[in-house]
């Protein structure tokens, strides 16, 4: 199991997103029960590219300051939603034998989709955790709709087993003590 957190850098992980008090809660808490518990920490990031407002260098580019990465913990840079696009990160956790991942991050129907649905395909157990995913209104959907019809609809039973904040939190404990008892 790793915690992959995508896509919160400080340009777009601000108080227009759903539920963003919750959501950094939410995250802030995966990334603190991870490390206790001794699972892997990867994070994302998306560069738009030269001349676009998140890009590589820019300030808003950075991860978001509740969420920073550890120096130890890996960041893989993309420029498409999938973070499994030209980023090595599939190979990276196949040759790590990993093989459940759970998800959070920005946003809910661009990044999040994408990386949920290309990492059932890559083989690997997506884990979605509630409201720790997120997003903006849209010109078709509320953010709130948005968010429901993705977590409630389109991944759970699909291609992503959506469960609650405190499962996720009762999984990372198991997996800790699983993990204390194969080296007794």
């Amino acid at each position: 199991m790793i915690l992959l957190v995508v896509d919160t850098q400080k340009l777009i992980t601000n108080h227009d997103v759903y539920e963003f008090q919750t959501f950094v809660f939410r995250i802030r808490t995966l990334i603190e029960e991870a490390r206790k518990n001794m699972i892997e920490v990867i994070y994302v990031r998306h560069d738009d590219g030269a001349g676009q407002a998140l890009t590589k260098g820019t300030p808003g580019y950075e991860i978001y300051e509740a969420f920073q990465p550890m120096p130890e913990e890996r960041v893989f840079d993309k420029k498409v939603n999938s973070a499994f696009k030209d980023t090595g990160l599939s190979e990276y956790l196949h040759d790590k034998g990993e093989d459940t991942i759970v998800i959070v991050g920005l946003q809910t129907e661009y990044c999040i989709d994408a990386t949920v649905k290309c990492g059932f395909e890559h083989g690997f157990r997506m884990i979605v955790p509630e409201k720790t995913n997120s997003t903006i209104d849209n010109v078709y959907m509320t953010a709130g709709d948005t968010y429901r019809y993705y977590n409630e609809f389109m991944w759970n039973g699909r291609y992503a087993e959506c469960i609650s904040f405190e499962e996720t939190l009762a999984r990372m404990k198991r997996r800790r003590q699983h993990y204390d008892k194969s080296y007794l």
